[in-house]
């Protein structure tokens, strides 16, 4: 059981546990536009649709899964939140989701994977949660291009080494970034990832920001402690 201040889940059945990035794009991801639909691609735990709900008034946050057990289980997550009735799991792929889409939507996050190396685990559950193989930028990209309402927002964390690759990509689909943020883990570290926010305008100005999380082990600076401390219990 991992445990937020408004919500808890289980996360025993789901190859990728929660992790940083995860509570990193539910925090970040933004909602000035007022979702009324919200779509969280390849959901996993659910953590990421029960931040969304926690955050905004959305009527409909829908969620897809296409490993089984990841789907059952943030099924019962969502179940088991204050938010039950707000939340909606699909078990299905992506491209079988968009062949018969429920709508359009306001907002769309993914915590996409994206492991592109040829090296497999011998775990087939987490190497499709965390192999791009699985699905492909190009694929969510074309589904977030598809999906996204007129005015919506499309979020993901991706590598800080895929940014300018995945910024092409969206700009082909005709998305275009509105926000972004570079994650360091500290303030002696590289930057690890990359949070992007997409409309489908292009702003004439584009600023980037980076958030550092520590300080020293444990030691969280203060902008990831403003960001995150609706969530974790001790922030």
């Amino acid at each position: 059981m991992f445990s937020f201040k408004q919500f808890s889940l289980e996360q025993d059945q789901c190859a990728m546990k929660i992790g940083t990035d995860g509570v990193l794009l539910g925090a970040w991801t933004p909602i000035e536009n007022n979702p009324r639909s919200i779509l969280d691609i390849g959901t996993g735990t659910g953590i990421i649709a029960l931040m969304l709900a926690q955050r905004s008034s959305a009527s409909q946050i829908d969620a897809l899964e296409i490993d089984e057990n990841s789907y059952e289980q943030s099924t019962d997550n969502f179940e088991n939140s204050p938010w039950n009735d707000r939340l909606f799991c699909f078990h299905a792929a992506l491209d079988e989701f968009v062949e018969e889409p429920e709508d359009e939507y306001d907002l769309i996050v993914s915590n996409p994977p994206f492991y592109n190396e040829d090296y497999k685990t011998d775990n087939p559950q987490r190497d499709l949660a965390r192999f791009q193989d699985a699905m492909p930028f190009e694929d969510l990209i074309e589904a977030a291009a598809l999906l996204l309402s007129e005015d919506g927002i499309f979020t993901v964390i991706i590598p800080f080494k895929e940014e300018e690759n995945f910024i092409d990509l969206c700009a082909k689909a005709e998305l275009y970034p509105v926000k972004i943020t570079r994650v360091k883990g500290s303030h002696k570290t590289p930057i690890v990832r990359s949070l992007l926010a997409f409309k489908r305008y292009e702003l004439a100005v584009l600023t980037a920001d980076e958030l550092v999380i520590e300080i020293n082990r444990h030691e969280y600076t203060d902008e990831y402690i403003e960001l995150t401390k609706d969530f974790y219990l001790k922030m």
